[in-house]
């Protein structure tokens, strides 16, 4: 029932993006509202009036916050199809470490490599790419992080690929060319119904980074 369902996003949000792809994974129908992080709306204030930030997933009238904690409710509330987690509990718990580390280490890094100059974007591009290395290890020779079933560790991630024009443009540099597996491993994630429908165009991405830049420079 999608007026059991809302969500409040940002069409350029990463953080966003993974919900929509849990969603969709899921085959659930939501209304989707645009939210405006300049001037954000009454019903977001009071939804998560700790972080005030999205997204925010309304559920019978009740808020989730935080992206993955979302993803995760997603899961545990629609079980029955697209398991999104594993059901052993250490594989549960290995897909919840990862899914940390793109949170905490990714993100971060990757906020970095788009917005700072000189040599702080250098050492943030650095990092990025051993981080990728990293992930490019645990992946492996597998289709997913989670073997063969797209799960967790992939929702967490992939909705970065949408950036990556965005990052490489920025910091001139070729993940590509850095990390194979990972843009193969993403290539492979864009196949998905779920994942193409739910990320924006990169170069979309790129001119709304530009106008991101523009305003934190008129700001200063």
């Amino acid at each position: 029932m999608a007026e059991d369902l809302v969500l409040l996003d940002l069409w350029a949000s990463p953080f966003g993006m993974r919900v929509r792809i849990a969603l969709a994974e899921k085959g659930l129908e939501y209304e989707s509202r645009e939210e405006d992080l300049s001037n954000k709306s009454s019903l977001l204030l009071k939804m998560n009036p700790v972080h005030k930030q999205i997204p925010v997933l309304i559920h019978k009238g009740r808020p989730v916050c935080e992206s993955l904690i979302i993803v995760q409710y997603i899961d545990e509330v629609w079980s029955h199809n697209s398991p999104l987690l594993p059901s052993d509990p250490y594989e549960r718990a290995n897909a919840r470490f990862w899914a940390d580390y793109v949170d905490k280490k990714i993100y971060s890094t990757s906020r970095q490599v788009c917005l700072a100059t000189g040599e702080v974007q250098e050492e943030a591009k650095k990092q990025l790419i051993e981080c990728f290395k990293l992930l490019e290890g645990e992946l492996g020779e597998k289709t997913y992080f989670g073997g063969e079933n797209f799960g967790l560790v992939d929702v967490a991630l992939i909705p970065l690929y949408s950036w990556f024009y965005a990052l490489e443009t920025s910091a001139n540099f070729s993940i590509a060319e850095e990390c194979p597996r990972l843009v193969a491993w993403a290539k492979r994630c864009i196949l998905r119904k779920s994942v193409s429908k739910s990320l924006p165009d990169q170069y979309k991405v790129y001119d709304y980074l530009l106008e991101l830049k523009k305003k934190l420079l008129q700001s200063h």
